[in-house]
């Protein structure tokens, strides 16, 4: 029997909120996956680092600092680094304007502030077996 979907919920970056990443993380528990919180503040290397020793099927990044795709260009460039094809999906306060950028690093899904924690649960479900990005 495969074990439980394991998730990485980071929030990286100076903002010091983190409800919606603890929201996130709450649902993707309840829909019975194992969630890796880094907690608040936290750098890409960490988040890389933590994805790589925790051997998880997702990494999700909250996002609210404006630093979404500084943060994700550095994320993409160390998981090539070490050869990691984790997908990577981003929520928080995302222009529209900006997802096709952030796609083109290879986030896999951007959720906004419409998203539902049912359509994020899924989509993440999705990605950690092995889904369509």
């Amino acid at each position: 029997m495969p074990g439980k979907l394991r998730i990485l919920v980071g929030k990286p970056g100076l903002d010091g909120h983190d409800r919606g990443a603890k929201v996130i993380a709450s649902a993707l528990r309840d829909a019975g996956m194992e969630v890796v919180y880094t907690g608040l503040r936290v750098t890409p290397e960490v988040i890389v680092a933590t994805a790589a020793q925790e051997s998880v099927d997702v990494i999700g990044l909250s996002i609210l600092s404006g630093a979404h795709e500084t943060i994700c260009a550095r994320i993409a460039e160390l998981l090539k680094d070490r050869e990691l094809a984790i997908p990577v999906v981003v929520g928080g306060v995302i222009p529209r304007a900006d997802v096709p950028r952030l796609k083109e690093l290879g986030v896999a899904e951007v959720f906004g502030q419409e998203a539902t924690l049912e359509h994020i649960v899924a989509k993440v479900r999705q990605l950690a077996e092995g889904g369509p990005r």
